[in-house]
């Protein structure tokens, strides 16, 4: 792995399999290798790939942690943010990444078959346009809150079987107060700063609304 890139991976999930400490260090190469070619991470944001993107996505797995056979859509998934990463980590649970830009789904077919990530289905599709089902839908900020709850609220499947019932995990930041002001009674708003130290999460947040 990176040696920025183990540094703080480690610290925050100290235990890794060798396996996946692999997979980890190989993603810093890979995407500075695919975003020459396709623009899926920001120019400026490549060299902070680690804190910015893979961490950040890695909150949801200290927010709580897939029992296998968990089925999770990321929804607008991008280049594979949360979903690749989250992948790694639980390799047990079922990954469906889906974004509706070709470009996209094909680095993350590369980097799935790179990193032998069998728990990873790459879909070009509309998120709302996926014919089935999932216990949790996870996306990194794709629209303003309510109109991803009604792009998705269809996509949550019955039957609890987690330690969190079935629902939304939507990493966000900023002030969105006002975006989730009807869903108040529902919504539960989680600080990434307080799993991480780092300035970069200190206005990011975590929203689950169980459905």
């Amino acid at each position: 792995m990176e040696s920025s890139g183990n540094s703080i991976i480690g610290h925050y999930f100290p235990s890794l399999t060798d396996i996946q400490v692999r997979q980890f260090g190989e993603l810093g190469r890979l995407y500075t290798l695919w975003n020459d070619k396709i623009n899926v991470v920001s120019r400026k944001d490549i060299d902070a790939l680690y804190e910015h993107h893979v961490l950040h996505s890695l909150a949801i797995a200290k927010f709580i942690q897939f029992i296998p056979g968990t089925l999770i859509m990321d929804a607008g998934t991008g280049g594979g943010f949360p979903g690749i990463p989250l992948a790694i980590i639980f390799p047990s649970a079922k990954f469906y990444l889906v974004d509706s830009v070709t470009k996209k789904i094909r680095v993350v077919t590369e980097i799935k078959k790179q990193l032998a990530l069998g728990n990873v289905f790459p879909m070009v599709a509309r998120a709302e346009k996926v014919d089935a089902q999932f216990d949790f839908v996870v996306s990194r900020a794709v629209t303003a809150f309510p109109a991803f709850y009604n792009m998705i609220k269809k996509k949550i499947r019955s039957g609890n079987k987690n330690e969190k019932k079935n629902g939304i995990i939507y990493l966000k930041g900023g002030n969105f107060s006002e975006e989730i002001q009807q869903f108040k009674s529902k919504v539960q708003v989680t600080n990434i700063s307080d799993y991480y130290h780092e300035n970069f999460f200190q206005t990011k947040k975590i929203i689950y609304m169980p459905m």
